[in-house]
């Protein structure tokens, strides 16, 4: 995970998504799940949140390739304000999404600093950072866990396939820092560009 940036919000965010949504939490202040399910204008504005953070998802740092999803970073169930609010919205792949569900806890990509996740480039797990408090890194294990950014394999072996293209030149590092940030990022910190070619030989 790294740090993204909050993007501006569509012009015509307001008119398509958060007065309708207004509208309906007037009438139903405290809403369920279900009650959300035929008011989720929040899909709307899905190819603008996509265009706006590049098709990456906010929580592995990698590439979609498909739709992708909406995902409040706040809950709605929780924070039903926050329901129709560009600044609530990531964009994140759907099995994230459905992995983080209601959690609360978290890191936001929002304000994670640069060094608190960390990529071992043998096992291609992500590991918190060396040289944070016990506290953070008990924030940074539970986001891994709840995301399952390790326990997924797909997610470990799309971090190894990729990084062994770049290591054998299929793609270059431009098309890493574009499509996956996270691992260029990573290979860039722990000064592993040029020798992590040799691993794949």
């Amino acid at each position: 995970m790294i740090r993204i940036s909050l993007q501006l919000e569509p012009s015509d965010f307001g008119a398509r998504v958060r007065q309708p949504g207004q509208q309906f939490l007037k009438t139903n202040p405290n809403p369920t799940n279900k009650d959300f399910r035929n008011k989720c204008y929040w899909t709307r504005c899905l190819g603008q949140l996509r265009s706006a953070y590049n098709c990456i998802c906010a929580y592995s740092a990698c590439w979609i390739p498909t739709q992708g999803s909406v995902d409040h970073f706040w809950p709605k169930s929780l924070r039903p304000d926050l329901a129709y609010e560009w600044s609530n919205f990531r964009l994140a792949s759907e099995k994230l999404n459905n992995y983080k569900q209601e959690s609360t806890s978290v890191v936001d990509p929002m304000t994670v600093q640069a060094g608190w996740f960390a990529i071992d480039f043998h096992s291609f797990y992500i590991v918190p950072g060396a040289g944070l408090s016990n506290r953070l890194k008990h924030l940074i294990r539970t986001t891994i866990n709840t995301l399952r950014l390790n326990s997924d394999d797909s997610f470990v072996n799309l971090r190894f396939e990729i990084t062994k293209d770049f290591a054998k030149g299929d793609v270059s590092f431009e098309y890493l820092k574009r499509r996956y940030p996270f691992i260029a990022a990573e290979l860039e910190r722990q000064s592993l560009s040029d020798a992590i070619k040799t691993t794949f030989r």
